[in-house]
């Protein structure tokens, strides 16, 4: 490799990392379009900064090293991971969603896979959706022009979009999403976590998420956490709520026995794990 080449390839590691640590990661297909260079070409340089330390590969991108309580990554970042996971547990949670509920649905991206099940044909209809996730109301909102229906009643769920301040995981928080969440009534909440574990509860690097995400919660009849395994055990700066004031717990398969025994001691009855048969009555 000559020279000049080497030169150009820590400038692009550069742009990468710097792009990394603005935006909490980046993906392979979105770096390929902003260098025009290969997937290859990429991979390499994403494998050349993980072998410094610099960055960790996820599937499809990398995020950065460094995650302390206060770190919260972007969205495109965490859409990455856990990807079968995400599935399985939006499949299962869907599940749960009677016709004409009114439900919460808060940030993140495990919840995102479920409005995206939410939008498909099949889901449940007259569904009246509030949410403070900016991806969670695009979503629904084209799903309801785009789903077909009777002139006077348009296909697709009713979406109430909160306002407030926008976090890297496109959630929007502080008072004026407070003070929307507060006045409301839910049938149902599904909410994301950071973190979750049986001393900390939920937790999130967010303090202002952590009080829009507790007036959600006071909010709901019915509280659903749904959460990929990676997520027990992790702390993030502020909980804002216990584990036993969570119904039901919607995870997948990778949670080891230790962790389901713990949850079930404080929720029982209220651990479902999907892509898991159900045990016979």
């Amino acid at each position: 490799m000559t020279d000049e080449q080497n030169l150009l390839a820590e400038q692009r590691r550069a742009l990468i990392l710097d792009e990394v640590r603005r935006r909490g990661g980046v993906r392979v297909n979105e770096l390929t379009r902003r260098l025009r260079v290969s997937d290859m070409t990429v991979r390499r340089d994403l494998d050349a900064l993980a072998r410094r330390g610099a960055v960790a590969k996820v599937h499809g991108g990398a995020v950065p090293v460094a995650q302390t309580s206060s770190y919260e990554p972007g969205f495109e970042a965490k859409s990455g991971l856990e990807p079968r996971a995400k599935e399985e547990i939006a499949r299962a949670a869907a599940a749960m969603v009677a016709p004409g509920a009114a439900i919460a649905l808060a940030g993140g991206t495990t919840v995102y896979a479920l409005a995206q099940r939410l939008a498909e044909p099949s889901a449940p209809g007259e569904l009246t959706v509030v949410t403070n996730s900016v991806r969670v109301a695009d979503v629904l909102y084209h799903a309801r022009r785009t789903r077909s229906g009777p002139p006077s009643r348009p296909g697709g769920p009713t979406v109430v979009l909160t306002g407030g301040v926008r976090t890297p995981s496109d959630t929007l928080v502080g008072p004026v999403a407070d003070a929307a969440v507060r006045s409301l009534h839910f049938d149902v909440l599904f909410i994301g976590v950071h973190g979750i574990s049986a001393v900390a509860g939920l937790s999130t690097p967010n303090l202002a998420e952590a009080e829009t995400n507790r007036h959600f919660v006071r909010s709901a009849r019915r509280v659903v956490v749904i959460a990929d395994h990676t997520k027990w055990g992790t702390v993030g700066l502020s909980s804002f709520a216990r584990l036993a004031e969570v119904d039901t717990l919607v995870t997948d398969a990778g949670l080891p026995a230790a962790a389901r025994a713990e949850i079930e001691e404080q929720l029982p009855g209220g651990l479902v794990v999907a892509g898991e048969p159900e045990p016979a009555p």
